[in-house]
């Protein structure tokens, strides 16, 4: 496709993450123990970090000289994307299944199987500021949108149960909000509103679920039907892999294990595009900085179990179009 390419170095085990750096580099963690730094207009990489352990998640700091990254040895390592060095900051006593740079604070937040949630300063002698216990297993967490336009340091901590948690980062200790989720299976993915007001939660049951922030706005909240299918006459569910907002728009794109991405008016519940079909999984998605570009990770989730011949992991760098992403302006 004209609009579309595929990096010719993908990773060779599962993508678990894509984030995009303030100047447009891509980060791509993978199970196959390597944080990949690619150049998406020369489509070179530009660094490989290569691990003890499978990465998990990666996100990169505002500064645009570091990465972080999640590891399934419990460890949280940072990395100077231009001198190539890696540094353990620490480590939780399970495998750490997320890891963000919190919009409006300057801390890294990580979320892991151990129960926990830490929270980092990587400038620091003794980086782990501080550590705070949760009710479960920490499955997927948000801490703000790349460019947000909010200044509130929220972070939303999604676990086993169908737990969320939301938490002012200046006050960690206590959760502001203790909400059980309105999806009935776990949860796979969260991702923020860059303005702040809410976010949008997927889960294993092929739905995705739109909430707010503001206790008195719950009658806003809405949930939907994103990844499902007729096959052989039955019906098909996939789980949502990842969620990521237009770092300006109010909408947001889902990636499915249908092999799918659905963007989404959020304002106005409607769908307002859908890619063509990729071979096999979506395990991440992530808009560029400008949000003129999305880059997506087909990989295999094993929704199905082990696969004799499953495709090649790949990733894809696509443009896009205000057709594709700005919201419908509704005739008076």
């Amino acid at each position: 496709m004209q609009n579309e390419r595929a990096l010719s170095s993908p990773p060779s085990d599962g993508v678990s993450a894509l984030r995009f750096t303030p100047d447009g580099l891509l980060l791509a963690s993978s199970w196959d123990s390597a944080l990949r730094v690619y150049d998406v207009q020369a489509d070179e990489v530009r660094a490989c970090f290569l691990q003890p352990s499978p990465l998990l998640d990666c996100d990169a700091l505002t500064d645009g000289q570091h990465a972080v990254s999640a590891g399934l040895d419990g460890a949280v390592r940072l990395h100077a994307l231009a001198g190539g060095d890696s540094t353990t900051l620490g480590h939780h006593d399970g495998g750490v299944r997320c890891v963000r740079q919190a919009s409006g604070a300057n801390v890294v937040v990580s979320g892991g199987w151990d129960k926990s949630v830490k929270l980092w300063d990587v400038r620091a002698p003794t980086p782990c500021v501080s550590t705070h216990e949760q009710p479960d297993k920490v499955l997927a967490l948000c801490a703000g949108t790349p460019g947000s336009t909010s200044s509130a340091p929220l972070l939303v901590v999604a676990m086993c149960g169908r737990l969320v948690h939301l938490i002012d980062l200046r006050m960690p200790a206590e959760p502001l909000q203790r909400r059980e989720s309105s999806l009935k299976c776990q949860t796979r993915c969260v991702a923020q509103m860059p303005d702040g007001t809410g976010y949008a939660l997927g889960s294993v049951e092929g739905r995705t679920a739109v909430e707010y922030v503001d206790p008195a706005a719950q009658d806003k909240k809405y949930a939907f039907k994103c990844h499902r299918a007729v096959v052989n006459e039955a019906d098909a569910v996939f789980p949502v892999h990842a969620i990521c907002f237009h770092p300006r728009l109010g909408t947001f794109a889902t990636g499915g294990g249908d092999g799918l991405v659905n963007v989404w008016d959020a304002a106005h519940k409607k769908r307002l595009c859908q890619f063509r079909k990729y071979p096999t999984s979506i395990s991440a998605l992530a808009f560029s900085p400008q949000g003129d570009a999305i880059a997506i990770a087909a990989s295999y989730a094993f929704e199905q179990g082990e696969k004799p011949n499953r495709p090649s992991d790949s990733i894809h760098v696509r443009q896009l179009t205000d057709k594709e992403l700005r919201p419908k302006v509704r005739a008076a």
